[in-house]
């Protein structure tokens, strides 16, 4: 638990400097898929086999993902703005600055959209996943 709130603390504070240009940037895209940049990718001795990705998800304003899934467990963190998050089975919740949410690997992220259509919104997701996998997959049908 105490590494998980080192790896949170130092993350947020360096995706502070990084944060303004990817808001620039999300809100210069607008439509389309968000804007998600990787941060770093580490090995995790305790766990063989295991990585921890870490990356920023600008979201423009009014702007949703396509209803996705990830191989491995999540950990979403709100550094700007709020974010509309909704897991299979679960109700919608809207977060703020400096709250989080689990997503167990392989749940389906039906909703994740930036709740306001006037400002940017932006996550930093923290993945433990096999070294190849991707952050995300589409839904398959």
């Amino acid at each position: 638990m105490k590494f998980v709130r080192f790896v949170v603390l130092h993350c947020a504070l360096a995706t502070a400097t990084l944060s303004l240009a990817g808001i620039q940037t999300a809100m210069a895209e607008g439509a389309g898929e968000e804007a998600i940049k990787p941060v770093m990718q580490q090995p995790i001795p305790e766990l063989p086999g295991k990585n921890v990705d870490i990356a920023t998800v600008t979201f423009a304003p009014g702007q949703a993902s396509e209803p996705h899934m990830h191989p491995g467990s999540i950990f979403a963190y709100v550094t700007v703005g709020h974010v509309v998050s909704q897991l299979e089975g679960s109700p919608a919740r809207t977060y703020g600055p400096g709250e989080a949410w689990y997503e167990p690997p392989g749940a389906h992220h039906l909703v994740s959209r930036n709740a306001s259509d006037t400002e940017p919104a932006q996550i930093v997701v923290f993945a433990l996943a096999g070294p190849h996998d991707p952050i995300k997959k589409p839904i398959s049908h």
